[in-house]
């Protein structure tokens, strides 16, 4: 795909991009943004949001996955400059400057100003003093069956992107509207609370404004975007990060009792090109072969590099490593061979993320679509929310089935840290490398009793630390720096400072440790 050229945030929200959709890949061209004559030109920007989707995946590995106890970058020897920015992140050392951080910045914010156009269009109007969304009169000739679920679909996206924002960087700019460059400069970070209240109001009114079909009732032309139950699921996982527990739960039960969404038996159909958007998919980041300039780089990305054609065609870049932790606990686990793949033997075997491979024509062109949020998911959040008890064992259980281990019982389950344990370890193999394992670390420091990201994230470098990070190239890292930088501070990334150094109106401020 084309680098982003890099613009600030501000010149991001008032730029004009044109949009292409996704889902059914008709090219759009000429449509003005802020004058869209008819039903169809509006599916057509709200696909060209669908679309814009794709773009922070590039990045959003490296921000989440990569800052776990599941991936490592892969050439601790390396003095190359992508590796050692990523070696950065890995280690919770990124500059502010950092090219990553700053590309999924921008990659993030000019697609929530393509759902907010979409979302002015049709009338609706966010009132950020007390919450809420209302709908003005339009002068659009549609219905507003399509009002509803027009806006439905991008108050989800909107949602989706600044929950991933907010946990990445804590207080952003919170940008409803479209805005003005001079407006712009005077819009300083919001308090995590304010964001929240955002992404709350638009799931909650997206889990009403769109349609109640289940999961086989869906047409196929719509096949894709986001549904009700989506929003639901998504809202409970917000509910769940700021320990509402309480208010998660009926949202997961409506999902279980009456969406029609349901496990699979097989793990590894669930990830299969020839079985995209089964019953297991509730929301996921589509993509398309075939040279159009939608599919999938994530096979070639993954794939070990220097293997030529044998792994993938056109070599692959050898990112997104493996840990030999995640190696280790997925050891008599039938989720494995799904997950991990090896190429060679011994020594010289190279490993490698293998949960979004398939044979691709051409280079950085696969089909695999990117899971956002699946049913295991849901049964696994229940469990969280409820806590130690048989029916969330229960919960755990029903995904652990298709793993070919041992149930869990409350006799050989028997107290909460062995839950949180369990759920945290079944979590983290169930959605390994799907960019869930920080974010699920992060939610953990407030929902669970024992474990924290930091103490995790300081054991897997003790683990890790001879046969990977003390072989880096001088001057190597001791543990103790390890440790020592593995701070809830850091948990956070820098707001990139191009943000702060452009604004000439407003004292940004950094988030602390940076």
């Amino acid at each position: 795909m084309k680098r982003l050229q890099q613009f600030t945030i501000l010149a991001l929200i008032i730029s004009m991009f044109g949009c292409k959709k996704v889902i059914d890949l008709d090219p759009l061209s000429n449509l003005n943004a802020d004058n869209y004559a008819n039903a169809g030109e509006v599916r057509a920007a709200l696909n060209g949001c669908y679309n814009g989707l794709q773009r922070p995946m590039l990045q959003e590995w490296q921000l989440t996955e990569l800052r776990s106890d599941n991936s490592k970058q892969g050439q601790p020897g390396s003095t190359a400059s992508t590796n050692r920015d990523l070696s950065d992140l890995d280690m919770f050392t990124p500059n502010t400057s950092h090219q990553a951080n700053y590309q999924y910045w921008l990659s993030t914010y000019n697609n929530i100003r393509n759902a907010n156009i979409v979302l002015q269009r049709l009338g609706v109007v966010y009132d950020p003093a007390n919450g809420t969304l209302t709908f003005n009169p339009i002068t659009i000739p549609i219905s507003d069956a399509q009002i509803r679920q027009f806006a439905g679909e991008a108050m989800f996206i909107r949602a989706y992107h600044y929950f991933n924002l907010v946990r990445l960087y804590g207080g952003v700019f919170l940008i409803h509207t479209p805005v003005s460059a001079a407006e712009a400069k005077t819009i300083n970070r919001s308090s995590v609370a304010d964001i929240y209240k955002l992404i709350q109001a638009d799931l909650t009114n997206a889990s009403t404004l769109l349609g109640p079909l289940k999961f086989n009732q869906i047409a196929a032309d719509d096949i894709g975007k986001a549904t009700r139950w989506a929003a639901k699921g998504l809202l409970a996982k917000v509910y769940l990060t700021l320990n509402r527990k309480a208010d998660a739960i009926p949202l997961l039960q409506d999902v279980i009792t009456n969406s029609g969404y349901s496990l699979l038996n097989n793990y590894a159909d669930v990830f299969s090109i020839t079985n995209e958007m089964n019953a297991e998919i509730l929301f996921t980041i589509r993509y398309k072969a075939g040279g159009i300039g939608l599919g999938s780089s994530f096979a070639n990305t993954f794939a070990p590099l220097g293997t030529g054609s044998n792994v993938i065609n056109g070599d692959g870049d050898g990112l997104n490593y493996p840990t030999a932790e995640i190696d280790t606990a997925t050891n008599g686990d039938l989720r494995k061979p799904t997950l991990i793949g090896v190429y060679g033997s011994g020594t010289a075997a190279k490993f490698y993320v293998k949960k979004f491979f398939s044979p691709v024509t051409l280079t950085d062109d696969a089909e695999n679509d990117w899971p956002v949020l699946r049913y295991a998911d849901i049964l696994l959040m229940l469990a969280d929310a409820q806590g130690y008890t048989q029916p969330s064992l229960d919960r755990i259980n029903a995904v652990r089935v298709r793993t070919g281990l041992a149930p869990y019982t409350m006799a050989n389950i028997t107290s909460v840290a062995e839950f949180e344990k369990a759920l945290s370890n079944e979590r983290r193999i169930e959605f390994a490398f799907e960019n869930q394992r920080f974010f699920d670390l992060l939610r953990f420091n407030v929902t669970m009793t024992t474990i924290t990201s930091e103490q995790t994230m300081k054991d897997h470098f003790a683990h890790e630390f001879a046969s990977h990070y003390a072989l880096y190239v001088a001057p190597a890292p001791t543990l103790a720096e390890l440790y020592a930088q593995t701070t809830r501070d850091r948990m956070l990334l820098p707001i990139p400072q191009r943000e702060i150094d452009t604004n000439t109106q407003l004292a940004i401020p950094q988030n602390p440790g940076y």
